[in-house]
Formats: structure tokens, C-alpha cells, sequence
């Protein structure tokens, strides 16, 4: 394990920085397929290399406008189909275009949409203004001959963002084969009852911009949707609001709705379901169902029935705070799994408050003191709210890993609170005049709403680090039978913080996802630390950390190469944020050395 290195790395050159919006997230995870390995990059070049040199193949430029200002410009990878001795590889670009590429050549395939291309911006119910409300950032799915497209829409700009409709095309053609719409608009239709005052025709967002999983055995994808629009006012929106903020099975054929799992209750807070479901098989008692495990923004985790959505373990509605705000209505109770506990700190008050030095601890104090602090899911105020976890989560996009020896869920798990303020839109001019507006405060107009928005993470003004008390993320692995948390340990962390922490692991925030070896390992990144990680799967206990150019915000994957060496692979792209590391173009692949790999085989 100790001798894991470096075997090549490979850059694509597409790190770029807008002037005036975000800079590239490069986040691919590559698929490998017969020999070749197949990424994409934020700037919509797909790039074929051999999985044992890093040496480029064939790219391909789908020439995507790079100063549009995405909102979140990134790509995390691509999907292939194969069939008949042909095979496709598929982009979804973060302008909106679905593409198609011979697989050998990387040219586009004339035959599917108009020359190669969908374009995924037309025929939405709500159509998008510009390319920064109407995106794609994760991989299409592809299951028989369909492939199924979510997408990635603005938080917070206005009630009427475009509509988040999952759409599945023909994977030969680029025919539309059928059309799913999160918020419902037949009145009649199940889910309907949960907008009121007319509200589902002019709501849109609710929208599936993670990764949609396909059961080809069931003919079944999995839907993970997104909060309706806007995050946090939901007057215009009153009512449960199904089916945003939940997993949603659908037919793959057809598109029809077969079950459905709400995690949020009419979302104020930005709690997407962002981490892609995970399919898996729950044994318990002799008896194996399968399964699908859901985890949330919220730390919750739901294990549910694929075939019905049924709760494994149990679920319970539990009263939560009301909201103070003028003309809306939080739901009067929110879904807990009874097991696992949520995996991460859910409330917080001002004597919790945490910081490197006694200046950024009074100021931590000092500032939550004046939020309303209620416990787990306390609404948006106008005197503002701490919120916890903040909007990054509890569980981020990376999602889970399922170790089959073992029987068990690993995810990583965030620890950080925000301060989220509604105000009156009178007020708006005069706090911006007031420079309250400004500085690490995130503003959006809401516009359609009585309110606009401020929200930060809550971080120490001198060192820049949480004030939530540490570790500020974790590993953790769940006993999905019972609920049980089988360890849970610090992951990663922040520049400078293990010296005045006496060597302990503060955790950073973790975005990647993990996966599982059937040896026993656990590999994962994903954090602000410019590195990658390998612990042991019963234990939680690190063994291995490789260095990167800069940090990876992505989920690493394993193959084995041709000269009979099993390589790890991860992209690392940076974080690009005051602070993470700078922004990259790294493709890192770690191997043990040729003649350790033989010693190992011959072992």
C-alpha cells in the first residue's frame, strides 16, 4: 500500500478562469472501456487516453462559450453506449448540448440529433433566458438504447427559473422518446395537491442535476432532484412540493413514475438531494432485498425498497420550527430515518462556537448570537438564521460506496453552518448603499418574491476556517441492516490547522466521492487538501495518502491496465475558492511499481 505512486499524469489544459463568474471545476470521473480511458473536461472537450501511459488518443472541442458565467462550470464526466460493434460516447456540455462521438474516433455521429448534437435548451416548459440559468454538469445515463438527460439550473435568481424536466432520448436518432416533469402540471396528477394557489405552472428548478442511476434489470432510472425555485422563500410555492427534493424511480422505457421519496418537505435551505443514489443488495435476517440508498444535504440517510420506496428502516415525521417570515409556511414536520442518526451536526448555538484564535472564536460567538438558531431545520429569518448544516451539506455530490465483503455504506460527510438572511425587497437599495451586502455574503434577488437573499459559510474573519467546532468533515461507514454507525473518522483538512491542533485532523470540506476495493480499501479525495486517500474499510483507519498538484474535488475510479497493474485514477482541479487550492488540469494515476505488482501476483 505504502509504495502506491505516481505512474503518469496527464494535464488537458482547460483550466480557465472567467473575469467576471467562476472558474472551471474540473471533476471528471474517467470510464474505462476496453482498453481506453474516456473524460471530459468543464470546457466540453472529451479526451480518449491509454489507461496505461496517460498518453492522449483522440480529442474532441465542442468549442463551449467559456465567459458565459456557469454557475457551477463543471463536467464530470461522459457515458457510453455499446452495441452491434459500435460504440458512442456521450457529453452533456455545460451549455446544454448533448453530443455524441464515435468512440474509436471521437468524431461527432452525424445520424444523432443534427449533426451529432442535441440541443437541450429547447422545448422546456419554462424555457431558459440565458446559458447561466440553464446548464449540464454530470454524465448522462445511459440504459438499453435510451439515454436520460437531467440538468443543472440557477439557485435563487427568480421563482420562474427553467423548468427541470428529465428528458430521455433515442441513443442511435437523438429522437425525444419521452419527457418527466418534477413538478407536476396535470391537476390531477399524484403530487399535484403539494403546490398551491396554481403555483406548479409558473415554479421551475426541482430539477435532477447530480448523477441519474439506471437498474437495467427492473427497467429503472433513479431520479435525484433539486429544491424548487427559489431556495429560501417558498410563499409562492406553498405546499410539500412534490417531486423536488427527492428520489424518484422512473420507467426507463417510458418515463412514468413508478415510486417516489421526498427527503425535505417544501425546501428552504438549499437541500438538494445531491449525492447520486446508490443501488445495493440489504441483507438482514437471511433475507436480501434489493435496495437503494438515498443520502442527503440534511446528513440523513434513507435506505429504501427499489422496487416500491419503501423505508428499509423506519422513517418518522418529527415537528420542526415554524417560520417567522411573512407570507410563508415551513412544513409543520420534516422525514428522520430512526437509524442512522444524522451523520452530521445538525444544531448549533452560539456557545458551540469554535475558532483558531480568541479573536475569530468571540466573533463566531458574537455573530451566531444574533441568528435565530432553533434547532435542525430552523426556516430563514430576517434577522437571520443559522443554518445546519449550511448549504453545502451534510452529504455533497460525491456520494456513497458500497463495500460488498463487508456490508458496508462509506460516504463523506460536511460539518459546516451558514448564515442565511431574507430582506424585504424595499430594503434591498438600502442595505446595498450600507455595504451589507458585500464582502462574504453571496446576494441573489429572488426576484418574483417579497424577499431577496444573503448567505455565507460561517468562517472566522482572521484564519478563514469554520466556525463549527472540528472535524469539519469526516469519513463514515454505516451497517446498512441496522442503521449502525460503524466508525466515522476526520477527513482531510485545512491548511495550517494540524500544527495548532496538536496534529489531529481538522476535516475539510469534502465534495468527491469514495469507492470500495474488494481488498479491503477505501479510496477517496474530494477534500481542500491537495491530496488523495486510501483507509482501511473496518476500521476507518488511514493508510495511504498520495500528493496532488492541487486538490480534487472528484471521485477517483480503478481499473486494471494491460501490464497487469490495478491503477487508481483522479482528477484534480483545485477548488479555485479563497480557501482552497488553485484551480488545475491534473489527471493523476498512482500505481504500485512494475516489480511490486509482480511480487503481489506472485504472492
Amino acid at each position: 500500500m505504502s509504495s502506491l505512486q505516481v505512474a503518469w499524469t496527464f494535464r488537458t489544459g482547460d483550466a480557465y478562469q472567467p473575469k467576471d463568474s467562476r472558474p472551471t471545476a474540473f471533476e471528471a470521473t474517467p470510464l474505462h472501456v476496453d482498453g481506453t480511458l474516456y473524460l471530459s473536461t468543464p470546457v466540453g472537450r472529451v479526451i480518449a487516453l491509454d489507461p496505461v501511459t496517460g498518453q492522449q488518443r483522440w480529442a474532441f472541442d465542442a468549442k463551449v462559450p467559456r465567459d458565459a458565467g456557469y454557475g457551477d462550470f463543471a463536467s464530470r464526466g461522459v457515458a457510453i453506449w455499446q452495441g452491434s460493434g459500435e460504440r458512442r460516447v456521450f457529453i452533456a456540455t455545460i451549455d446544454a448540448r448533448l453530443i455524441a462521438l464515435d468512440a474509436k474516433t471521437g468524431q461527432p455521429i452525424s445520424g444523432f440529433g443534427e449533426k451529432g448534437t442535441v440541443d437541450l435548451r429547447k422545448g422546456l416548459r419554462i424555457a431558459p433566458r440565458g446559458f447561466a440559468d440553464y446548464q449540464v454538469t454530470s454524465p448522462p445515463a445511459v440504459i438499453g438504447n435510451t439515454i436520460v438527460v437531467g440538468s443543472a439550473i440557477q439557485d435563487n435568481a427568480t421563482t420562474s427559473e427553467p423548468s427541470g424536466e428529465v428528458r430521455a432520448f433515442d441513443v442511435m436518432t437523438g429522437n425525444l422518446k419521452w419527457s418527466w416533469d418534477p413538478i407536476p402540471q396535470d391537476p390531477a396528477a399524484v403530487g399535484a395537491d403539494t403546490w398551491k394557489n396554481k403555483s406548479a405552472s409558473r415554479t421551475g428548478a426541482a430539477n435532477a442535476w447530480s448523477v441519474i442511476v439506471t437498474d437495467p434489470a427492473r427497467n429503472l432510472v433513479f431520479v435525484p432532484t433539486s429544491s424548487p425555485s427559489p431556495d429560501y422563500f417558498g410563499g409562492e410555492r406553498l405546499g410539500d412540493n412534490l417531486f423536488a427534493d427527492s428520489v424518484v424511480a422512473l420507467r426507463a422505457d417510458t418515463g412514468v413514475r413508478v415510486w417516489h421519496f421526498q427527503t425535505v418537505h417544501h425546501d428552504l435551505w438549499d437541500y438538494d438531494v445531491a449525492s447520486p443514489p446508490i443501488l445495493f443488495d440489504w441483507r438482514k435476517d437471511g433475507r436480501t432485498i434489493a435496495a437503494v440508498g438515498v443520502a442527503s444535504k440534511t446528513g440523513h440517510l434513507f435506505l429504501l425498497n427499489r422496487e416500491t420506496g419503501a423505508p428499509l428502516i423506519p422513517v418518522e415525521e418529527r415537528p420542526v420550527p415554524k417560520s417567522d417570515v411573512p407570507g410563508e409556511e415551513a412544513s409543520p414536520t420534516q422525514p428522520f430515518p430512526t437509524a442512522p442518526r444524522s451523520l452530521t451536526r445538525t444544531s448549533l448555538q452560539a456557545d458551540d462556537a469554535w475558532g483558531l484564535t480568541d479573536e475569530d472564536r468571540a466573533w463566531c460567538r458574537e455573530t451566531m448570537g444574533k441568528l435565530r438558531s432553533d434547532g435542525f431545520f430552523t426556516p430563514p429569518s430576517l434577522k437571520g438564521t443559522l443554518v445546519v448544516p449550511g448549504n453545502v451539506g451534510g452529504m455533497a455530490w460525491g456520494g456513497i460506496a458500497h463495500d460488498r465483503v463487508d456490508d458496508l455504506l462509506i460516504m463523506p460527510v460536511n460539518n459546516i453552518a451558514a448564515e442565511v438572511r431574507l430582506i424585504p425587497r424595499d430594503s434591498v437599495d438600502v442595505e446595498r448603499k450600507a455595504g451589507r451586502l458585500g464582502g462574504d455574503f453571496e446576494y441573489a434577488a429572488q426576484r418574483g418574491t417579497p424577499y431577496a437573499l444573503v448567505r455565507r459559510l460561517l468562517l472566522g474573519p482572521k484564519a478563514h476556517l469554520p466556525c463549527t467546532p472540528p472535524p469539519w468533515s469526516t469519513l463514515a461507514a454505516i451497517r446498512p441492516a441496522t442503521g449502525e454507525i460503524a466508525w466515522q473518522v476526520p477527513l482531510g483538512h485545512f491548511q495550517g490547522t494540524q500544527k495548532a491542533l496538536g496534529g489531529a485532523s481538522s476535516g475539510s470540506i469534502a465534495l468527491g466521492g469514495p469507492f470500495a476495493t474488494a481488498g479491503g480499501l477505501v479510496f477517496t479525495a474530494g477534500t481542500l487538501e491537495a491530496a488523495i486517500y486510501a483507509f482501511d474499510v473496518q476500521t476507518g483507519k488511514q493508510l495511504w495518502k498520495g500528493t496532488l498538484p492541487t486538490s480534487a474535488r472528484s471521485t477517483p475510479m480503478t481499473y486494471l491496465g494491460r501490464d497487469g497493474r490495478q491503477y487508481v485514477v483522479v482528477s484534480a482541479g483545485g477548488h479555485g475558492t479563497p480557501i482552497g487550492p488553485p484551480i488545475g488540469d491534473y489527471l493523476v494515476a498512482f500505481a504500485l511499481p512494475a516489480e511490486a505488482s509482480r511480487k503481489t501476483e506472485e504472492r
